[in-house]
């Protein structure tokens, strides 16, 4: 699975690929210069349950720690793997 992340200065996505296939889009807004909010998860029904989601998140966790950014999720998906992983709350707004 290939993540690729794409972003307009005001709004971006993270979107997972399967041999060309597009299995998963999680959007984002920024929220000035330190902050990004996720408002919206989904994962295409091919590939559900097999942890797209999951890695969309943490594929936002770690772009969040490599430039020192905050994440507010709003989006309730996000939401509940911040809740049930507290190893990543360090980037937590």
């Amino acid at each position: 699975m290939e993540i690729k992340r794409d972003d307009n200065g005001k709004k971006g996505q993270f979107s997972a690929w399967v041999n060309e296939e597009e299995a998963g889009l999680m959007t984002y807004t920024w929220a000035g210069d330190h902050k990004f909010i996720i408002d919206h998860t989904e994962v295409n029904p091919e590939f559900s349950g097999q942890g797209v989601g999951k890695k969309l998140v943490m594929a936002a966790v770690e772009f969040a720690r490599e430039r020192g950014l905050k994440i507010l999720p709003l989006c309730p998906y996000a939401k509940s793997v911040f809740e049930r992983t507290p190893a990543i709350r360090d980037v937590l707004f």
